[in-house]
């Protein structure tokens, strides 16, 4: 069974169900100031989690492109990717835990024939109460779930398989799932709730034996690689308040499982690597580098195959690679990709190699989802950014090798100051100080490592805490505003402009929009005249759904670039303005009081961006 397959299936189960497939979402998200990629299927839901009416209705699927950059210094291991396909079912207030986890278990039995002796799932063990909270309007004392517990006991009892031993209890470190992680991770507004997790056993006691945890209990949370996740129902139920937990007006289901590892699972191929999805590419690798599969290079070769692919999507959604934002994590993965080639074959510019790598990589991927991936046209489009940035990291390696080469010792700073700025991880600069190597400050780099991570993960907190992407109070302003300022900019330069793209934060509203002209003073005065005047009028706010055709038709105005579902949001402004967008929204213009242009840029041929500010 392939991977595409298994898509196939998975939707076509889900629809007999009454769901309703959605769009894949941009890898880069729109409107989100939380985060820099799409890291799950539930990312573009958490309005209609929250309450908001999908025009789909209230039982989805879908399968979503996705990339989780804290990932990126996991990858060498059996089953972490930094790009994934996650395949997820929603239902928003309509099924819970009964339903979900029975048409789970039929999914893998069932459909993709999967032995059931093979399965172990996981519960949530329960929160206890916080004393300092008791009395007051939140809760934390959420009870273990045991209803789950008789479910699964239930369902493997009804293909003839003892349960007892199969099922594990975690707390909120293993089953508990936000965006923002645990409980005490999660800001006021963020949605969250317990899981079950579906692991697939391969089996094997020999594998748990052979890893670096062999001295550790083996259980299916463990790191050895005998256990992968195959996916992981959420019972999304509560909201995070000052007060601890208050329940959603709905309870909700949020499933995700990786595309990948389910692949793994079909194909009893404990090694993700080592599936249909990843394994011709590294057989190229292996025919390029003269080195085999195994074990001194099995990371090496899995870091390259990872980080490739991942570049492949980074790049077909017109990021460059530059030093922040998603920018920075795209030459992340293409400079670890050529130090990882390197130990492989002592080269630091294998901009041809890379090329060989990537096709097969695209044909892997073409072969997955032909709808959004053509070889030929996505070579154009990576080749010239490839070789512009490799060209350019072999210069940055040729200056680092220079102070190297003129070490006698290089101190912890050092060592992180060389992996920082050119990319050399520490055993690189181990591998290249030669004899020399032992003057090596290994734990002070280790020190100044660990204090990076701890400052990288304090700013990916951080991005939660001016509130939850698209329903905190400012956010819901700014997007009502958008609308206003898109159609005052077809007002005052003409009907060619459409817009390019937005991101709003608490602090200011960004748009970008199409216009080959140079943008006048006069321009932008008139263009926040004209928003401010409709603010005045206190216009009403209101949506219909509708199909797309009829959308269209009524001359809605969109991201028309993005995939619409066949049934669409539309959001009017009084006459004013109408526009496909998913909300939410304020109800009238009067309450964003005043709008301010702080400035606009050029942003490239034919492209311009805005920022203001609203309120």
């Amino acid at each position: 069974m392939t991977a595409s397959e298994i898509i196939k299936k998975y939707i076509s189960f889900f629809k007999d169900k009454g769901h309703k497939e959605i769009a894949n979402s941009s890898l880069v998200p729109e409107n989100d100031p939380t985060t820099l990629f799409t890291s799950s299927g539930m990312q573009p839901l958490v309005p209609y989690l929250l309450g908001e009416v999908h025009p789909q209705g209230t039982r989805l699927v879908n399968v979503q492109n996705s990339f989780r950059s804290q990932d990126i210094e996991e990858i060498g291991d059996n089953r972490h990717t930094t790009f994934f396909r996650m395949l997820g079912n929603w239902s928003l207030g309509s099924y819970f835990k009964k339903e979900q986890l029975l048409w789970f278990f039929e999914f893998l039995t069932n459909e993709l024939k999967i032995d059931p002796n093979n399965l172990c799932v996981s519960c949530f063990k329960g929160l206890p109460a916080t004393p300092s909270l008791a009395g007051r309007a939140g809760f934390n004392n959420i009870p273990k779930d045991i209803e789950s517990e008789e479910i699964w006991k239930e369902l493997f009892k009804n293909k003839d398989v003892d349960p007892n031993g199969r099922i594990s209890f975690y707390g909120v470190d293993k089953n508990w799932w936000s965006r923002s992680g645990m409980p005490d991770n999660m800001p006021v507004g963020e949605p969250g709730g317990p899981d079950s997790e579906v692991f697939y056993d391969f089996n094997d006691p020999k594998i748990h034996e052979l890893s670096k945890f062999k001295d550790k209990k083996c259980h299916i949370n463990c790191d050895c690689g005998r256990y992968m996740e195959l996916g992981n129902s959420v019972f999304m139920q509560y909201q995070k308040s000052d007060n601890g937990f208050i329940e959603l007006p709905q309870k909700n289901v949020d499933f995700g499982g990786g595309l990948e590892r389910l692949l793994a699972a079909v194909e009893n191929e404990q090694d993700v690597f080592k599936t249909s999805l990843y394994f011709p590419a590294i057989k190229k690798i292996e025919s390029l580098s003269g080195k085999k599969y195994e074990d001194e290079n099995k990371i090496a070769m899995r870091v390259i195959a990872d980080h490739l692919k991942a570049s492949i999507f980074i790049i077909l959604t017109g990021i460059n690679p530059a030093n922040k934002e998603q920018g920075y994590v795209l030459r992340r993965l293409l400079r670890r990709s050529v130090v990882k080639y390197h130990e492989l074959t002592q080269n630091f510019t294998p901009i041809n190699e890379f090329k060989e790598i990537i096709k097969e990589l695209l044909t892997i991927e073409g072969a997955v989802d032909p709808e959004k991936i053509n070889k030929d046209r996505d070579l154009e489009a990576i080749d010239p950014v490839l070789i512009d940035e490799l060209t350019r990291f072999g210069k940055s390696l040729n200056n680092g090798l220079k102070i190297i080469e003129k070490a006698e010792k290089i101190t912890g700073k050092e060592a992180f100051d060389l992996y920082q700025s050119y990319g050399f991880p520490i055993e690189i600069t181990i591998e290249l100080m030669g004899k020399k190597h032992q003057n090596v400050n290994i734990d002070e780099f280790k020190k100044a490592f660990e204090k990076h991570k701890e400052l990288s993960r304090t700013a990916s907190s951080g991005m939660f805490k001016g509130g939850l992407a698209n329903s905190g109070e400012q956010t819901v302003m700014g997007h009502t505003t958008t609308h206003l300022l898109h159609r005052a900019l077809k007002d005052v330069l003409g009907e060619k402009v459409n817009q390019a793209g937005s991101n709003i934060t608490n602090e200011r509203i960004r748009f970008d929009f199409t216009y080959d002209d140079k943008l006048t003073d006069e321009d932008l005065k008139e263009i926040e005249k004209i928003v401010n005047d409709k603010i005045k009028k206190n216009l009403k706010v209101s949506f219909k759904i509708m199909p797309l055709a009829k959308a269209k038709e009524m001359g809605a105005i969109g991201l028309f670039n993005e995939k619409y579902q066949d049934e669409v949001k539309v959001y009017t402004i009084d006459t004013y303005s109408t526009e496909i967008c998913g909300g939410p929204h304020v109800d009238f213009t009067g309450k964003l009081k005043r709008f301010r242009i702080i400035k606009q840029e050029n942003i490239g041929h034919g492209l311009k961006r805005i920022y203001a500010k609203v309120g």
